[in-house]
């Protein structure tokens, strides 16, 4: 069975060490225990002990002399000295020789202690770690959340620190990716419901104004019963009309050849016919980049949504304040459209655009999600937020070079 992650690195960093360390050591005491004896000075005074025993038993002394007898003992005396020495020195050699290889042995020893410990303390700062991450691997595959940057975690080295930070971006990058593909996926199916609706209704709808047209023009012979209820026919046809028109232009897609919209001209122009006459429209742009590359009625109907909508919040009379702020290389283009009505719940800043909803007791819910879908359609995006003193700015980016 292979040995866990951390094991081995223990194992690997033990052997690193303790083996140089273990081979040094017995080397050294190997060494000292064959060469020393045989360079000790021992050696040469027995040689030399040896010839002088050898030399007064070949030697006559009968025949010497006083001073020469006397010369001879003086020598013999000085080896026997010389001998006691090498001897003691030999003695004094190897107790320390035997110290010293018990210092050296103890310091082996606490060598390999601290080569096991430093190896424990390595394999922890690198297995932990690893390990963490590996976990953290798994809840993004189960796609549930990692923990928090301010956390309890295995630390190890900076470098394991900032792959935690970047596998909490890639986390949070795939968790938006995946929320984006699931919204895009509900906006296909809203419009291809919304496009099969508008065309089942169409034929029905348009047989009921005819009739409608027909009862209109026949009411002098009606009595007012009948004249009202077709009036009540008359005027659901159009709001069943209208709608149809919303749920056809959410279901489709701008198509056809592109060409540059000028957004401040186009802004300008629905100043002046889309809103009452008790709204006032101010624009404010610095003339930097004022084009984007798409298509002129589906931006129209988006930005006449808009205008309607900030209208209606301030009941029909106020301000306006639009804002164009492009960039001078030909970079983003934003735009900012704030009125003064009673603004939005922050609660409902990211409802408003889906499909369906609307806080309007006669809206379909499909205007600001059909603004939202031609703004994505020319690289566009749009959130909501407050104006400072009350009311709601939508805010809109257009992507450098941007169009479909």
């Amino acid at each position: 069975m292979a040995l866990p992650f951390r094991r081995r690195i223990f194992l690997i960093l033990v052997v690193m060490t303790v083996v140089p360390t273990v081979l040094a050591v017995a080397g050294w005491v190997l060494s000292v225990r064959r060469l020393l004896p045989a360079a000790g000075a021992r050696a040469s005074t027995e040689r030399v002990a040896a010839t002088a025993r050898a030399l007064l038993e070949g030697v006559d002394t009968l025949h010497l002399t006083v001073g020469e007898r006397a010369l001879l003992r003086r020598h013999l005396a000085e080896v026997s000295a010389s001998v006691s020495l090498a001897r003691r020195a030999e003695t004094f050699l190897r107790y320390y020789t035997a110290g010293f290889a018990v210092v050296i042995l103890l310091l082996g020893a606490a060598v390999l202690y601290a080569a096991v410990n430093l190896a424990g303390h390595l394999s922890r700062q690198l297995s932990r770690p690893i390990d963490e991450l590996v976990g953290w691997t798994s809840l993004i595959r189960r796609h549930e959340a990692l923990p928090p940057a301010g956390g309890p975690t295995s630390r190890g080295a900076p470098e394991f620190e900032a792959l935690r930070q970047a596998l909490r971006e890639l986390a949070a990058a795939l968790v938006a990716a995946r929320d984006r593909e699931l919204e895009a996926e509900r906006l296909r199916t809203f419009r291809e419901v919304a496009r099969r609706v508008a065309h089942e209704i169409k034929n029905p709808l348009t047989s009921m104004r005819i009739a409608v047209d027909q009862l209109q023009r026949a009411d002098g012979r009606t009595d007012s019963r009948t004249a009202i209820a077709v009036q009540v026919l008359a005027a659901e046809t159009d709001r069943l009309d209208r709608l149809a028109r919303e749920f056809a232009d959410f279901g489709r897609l701008p198509e056809g050849p592109r060409s540059e919209v000028d957004i401040v001209e186009l802004l300008e122009e629905l100043g002046r016919t889309t809103v009452p006459d008790g709204v006032q429209v101010r624009l404010t742009t610095n003339d930097a980049r004022r084009t984007v590359v798409g298509h002129y009625e589906p931006l129209r109907r988006a930005f006449a949504n808009l205008y309607r909508n900030a209208a209606e919040a301030m009941k029909g009379s106020g301000t306006i304040d639009v804002t164009v702020t492009g960039d001078v290389s030909g970079g983003d283009l934003a735009v900012t459209i704030a009125d003064h009505g009673p603004g939005i719940a922050p609660e409902l800043h990211q409802r408003v655009f889906e499909p369906y909803f609307t806080t309007k007791d006669d809206g379909t819910g499909l205007g600001l999600a059909l603004v939202r879908v031609t703004l994505e359609a020319h690289r566009g995006a749009i959130s909501v937020g407050e104006t400072p003193g009350g009311g709601a700015t939508f805010s809109i980016v257009f992507a450098g070079g941007g169009g479909l």
